[in-house]
């Protein structure tokens, strides 16, 4: 990658991405991009919709990108309460990420999830390459995406690559319409209030990861070899499997009257339990060499030790 768009950048992983981006490629390599009319981030940033292919185009032909990082979308909880516009904004704005990457011949990177799972998969080890039916529209787009990169790869030549993330935790962006979300609101919670409502089983186990071993994963997925991915779209990649009730326990570790309440929200309860608990990560060790450096109680030192400072 030398010159990158970023669409979707004032979005949770767009929003730091473009920072972490900038410091390794240069900031003026790195448009950042966004249907709002305000960036959240310094540098060079064009307001645009990806629905509107012809304004896509023109702005990755302005800067002679050669990457597209692709994060336009609709979060698994908003997505079920609009599942229209989520299958139309999911699958239409990659569809034509796609083609301008098709059409400007650059590398092209767009996430799946562990959404992409569904309640006929395995839920403990989940591997690499296994029965996907997801039961929500946001697991539908994803496996479609996946699927799109594919059809991409294969028959135009067009250099995709993704991931399936898991819950991602971040002490810079406010949780944005994610099934997992209470376990970045915890942690803000727990500095303001000492308390926090929790809206999932406080046993129900999901993947995590703290964002900066996100950030790591795509770049280092992006400027990995070729020839050396084979499962190119998407690989597994999470650094814990944790519950609720362990996410507690690590923040009382640090502030020892926090309190979780639980008050289930079905909706989320439903989409949760249909996601795996644990992931198979290996081929994503194997292909592109992928590491973490955070588990839960690294990664809540420091959250609360980041959230201090920003007080």
């Amino acid at each position: 990658m030398n010159r990158i768009l970023v669409t979707g950048a004032n979005g949770q992983i767009g929003s730091e991405l473009v920072g972490f981006l900038r410091e390794s490629y240069g900031t003026d390599n790195v448009i950042a991009s966004d249907i709002s009319e305000t960036s959240k981030t310094r540098g060079i940033y064009e307001v645009l919709d990806v629905m509107n292919y012809d304004r896509f185009l023109e702005v990755a032909k302005k800067y002679e990108v050669d990457a597209i990082i692709h994060l336009a979308a609709l979060l698994s909880y908003k997505a079920e309460q609009n599942p229209v516009l989520a299958f139309d904004l999911n699958i239409g704005g990659l569809l034509n990420s796609l083609e301008v990457a098709k059409e400007i011949k650059a590398q092209h990177f767009s996430p799946s999830s562990i959404g992409a799972f569904g309640p006929s998969s395995p839920m403990i080890d989940t591997p690499q390459v296994t029965v996907q039916r997801p039961t929500t529209m946001y697991g539908i787009t994803k496996v479609t995406g996946e699927l799109l990169m594919d059809y991409y790869f294969n028959k135009f030549g067009v250099d995709t690559r993704s991931v399936r993330f898991p819950g991602l935790i971040s002490h810079k962006t406010l949780p944005g319409g994610g099934t997992t979300d209470y376990a970045v609101a915890c942690y803000y919670d727990a500095l303001k209030d000492k308390k926090s409502i929790c809206y999932l089983k406080e046993d129900t186990k999901l993947d995590m990861m703290y964002m900066p071993d996100a950030l790591n994963a795509i770049v280092d997925l992006m400027e990995a070899d070729s020839k050396d991915l084979i499962h190119r779209n998407a690989y597994n990649i999470s650094s814990m499997s944790v519950t609720p009730k362990e996410f507690e326990e690590s923040i009382q570790k640090i502030i020892p009257d926090f309190e979780m309440i639980y008050e289930i929200d079905p909706l989320r309860q439903a989409i949760a339990d249909s996601w795996p608990e644990k992931m198979d990560i290996h081929w994503a060790q194997e292909e592109f060499n992928f590491l973490y450096f955070y588990d839960l109680d690294a990664m809540t030192q420091d959250m609360i030790d980041q959230l201090k400072k920003g007080a």
